[in-house]
């Protein structure tokens, strides 16, 4: 199409004009993939500014567990007890921690090697193109602002317990107008977004210090409602419900499905660890720093949070569990004479809150910048303040998108939408990083590694399927061990046929392709553990985002190309000796 050097969005007609060139420019901009140069020289050099370089291994660790804590024990570790996993939520901890793990390993990989602010965004762009990493890069955007809504609204909840004030009567507003789940206005969920919002702007160095301090005060918290909830809570708890007429007992009340529902649901306590990776790009040596701060922050968060959810399991039933306010709500129903630690453990809890929600929103802004960088939202969400070398713009955009979800949003409706969104992208960064180590662009061919990735996602969604619809019974093992005989016949033969096409400079996923192949397995089990409903939300929010990519990110950035700005896939592929010429791009 001749567009005479004008922009796809300069007047009507010519985006009446670009519309109806849709389908071409989908064809060449869809799988368009950038290079680790492009990523680390020409989209950094479009936000102006640089991020300035000030972060040490001990910040990003202190951001990880500022990041996971807070959104984890406090805000999921009653729905999952409740409602899924009841004691056995330990395990369900337990599972989902180890599922992190080994997600951070492949994280690790990507950030050591392309030390950039756009973390999951920029590894999947790099690999399996420009759709590919809107798609996940806006699915994990929505991730942070639905979660950070939820855990601004459990500070409002935990706020009020601490002060002994029912929060739904007193600090929050119903409107009967509006539809249940919905009709609950929380403005002090607001008032904190918002003050949070202007932390971020102002300096990433003196977010973290703010950071380390709230971290401290608040592990200080965990260490002490661990020893009291050992101390006060009853061994009887981790099998017998206060109502066992209606609620089934044992440490199992629901069985090993309801484990993994539960495992599902609180893997939304490790969305902190994503938000270590895209500091990346502020640094100091992120050869060393990274690994210590992402896997190290996963390794001491899970150990946490199985301490804590063993103590809240001790100190009541799981049928008597408050699912938005748990562990202070368990000392104040459950333990006589001890009825003030619960306000101890509501003033703690909103600080761990504060400080998941000052992580994540530091990681959200940066993800919109990246993604500004790439030109498929406006370039001014890539813009770095050169006075406070943060990204201002998307800082400010999506505290205000945060404040406005918290503000009506119900916490149940959130939760099961955010494990979803975090899931698949953890499952698009796993496949990732084996389609990187195997395949080269230009050099080798890319069919028998997305031969064995389609493969290996099939039968674990057979695997899951089965065991989530399957009759019990001996038929239905019989198909779950062939499943298995497959994947692992499947991933050694894929290991034996298929060389590395390159090999990590400076630190790698070790035991390739295995780790980040049960990595794979696992977000997909842990997929086929939540409900319909949740698949039915993720299914709108992701076709809103291919709407938006068709009738705007797919026209910027085909403009972009035009301009010289983006290359095209087929045209300045730079190979992996090439990117590392610039020694100022080394690590």
């Amino acid at each position: 199409m001749d567009r005479d050097g004008s922009s796809s969005f300069s007047s009507l007609k010519t985006y009446l004009l670009a519309l109806a060139d849709t389908p071409s420019r989908v064809a060449r901009r869809a799988g368009s993939a950038s290079t680790s140069f492009d990523e680390m020289s020409r989209a950094r050099s479009r936000s102006g500014s640089d991020m300035r370089r000030s972060l040490r291994w001990f910040d990003l660790v202190g951001f990880g567990l500022g990041g996971m804590i807070g959104a984890g024990v406090f805000v999921t570790t009653g729905s999952a007890s409740r409602l899924y996993a009841g004691p056995s939520v330990v395990v369900s901890y337990a599972i989902a921690g180890f599922c992190a793990l080994l997600s951070a390993f492949c994280y690790t990989e990507f950030a050591v090697d392309m030390p950039v602010a756009g973390g999951a965004f920029s590894y999947i762009r790099v690999t399996f193109g420009e759709f590919a990493a809107f798609l996940t890069g806006a699915n994990l955007i929505l991730d942070y602002v639905l979660s950070n809504a939820a855990v601004a609204r459990s500070f409002t909840a935990y706020l009020g317990t601490a002060l002994g004030i029912s929060t739904a009567a007193k600090w929050r507003v119903t409107i009967p107008a509006f539809p249940k789940g919905f009709n609950e206005i929380d403005f002090f969920a607001v008032i904190a977004v918002l003050i949070i919002t202007v932390v971020i702007c102002y300096s990433t160095r003196e977010s973290s210090v703010l950071n380390m301090v709230l971290t401290s005060l608040h592990v200080l918290f965990l260490v002490f409602i661990v020893v009291v909830g050992f101390y006060r809570g009853e061994w009887k708890n981790f099998t017998k419900p206060a109502d066992p007429v209606h609620h089934p007992g044992g440490f199992f009340p629901f069985g090993v499905s309801g484990v993994f529902n539960g495992a599902a649901m609180v893997y939304l306590s490790y969305i902190g660890y994503d938000a270590v990776s895209t500091m990346a790009e502020e640094v100091r040596n992120p050869v060393k720093d990274i690994p210590i701060g992402v896997l190290g922050s996963v390794i001491l968060v899970t150990v946490l949070y199985c301490l804590m959810a063993a103590s809240m399991s001790m100190l009541l039933p799981y049928d008597l569990i408050n699912t938005e306010a748990p562990f202070s709500g368990a000392f104040r129903g459950g333990s006589d004479g001890w009825k003030w630690v619960s306000n101890v453990i509501g003033v703690g809890a909103s600080l761990g809150i504060l400080t998941s929600m000052l992580v994540a929103m530091l990681g959200q802004a940066r993800y919109m910048c990246v993604i500004g960088r790439s030109s498929v939202v406006p370039a001014w969400f890539a813009r770095v303040h050169p006075r406070t070398s943060t990204p201002v713009n998307a800082s400010l955009f999506l505290g205000i998108c945060t404040a406005t979800i918290a503000l009506f949003t119900d916490l149940d409706i959130l939760l099961n939408l955010v494990s979803i969104g975090t899931l698949f992208v953890f499952y698009m960064v796993a496949n990732a990083v084996i389609y990187r180590r195997y395949v080269s662009v230009g050099s080798t061919n890319t069919w028998p590694t997305l031969s064995f990735l389609f493969c290996f996602s099939l039968t674990s969604i057979i695997f899951t399927l089965i065991w989530q619809f399957g009759p019990s019974g001996k038929p239905k093992a019989f198909m779950l061990g062939a499943c298995t005989v497959i994947a692992i016949a499947v991933l050694q033969l894929f290991h034996w046929v298929v060389p590395q096409a390159r090999k990590p400079e400076f630190w790698g996923v070790p035991l390739m392709p295995w780790i980040p192949s049960i990595s794979i397995f696992l977000n997909i089990f842990l997929l086929g553990s939540l409900d319909g409903p949740s698949y039915a939300r993720f299914g709108f929010f992701s076709a809103l985002i291919v709407l938006v990519y068709l009738l705007y990110s797919v026209h910027a950035s085909f403009d972009a190309e035009e301009d010289g700005s983006l290359s095209h896939k087929n045209g300045e592929f730079m190979k992996e000796s090439n990117e590392s010429e610039d020694p100022s791009l080394k690590v």
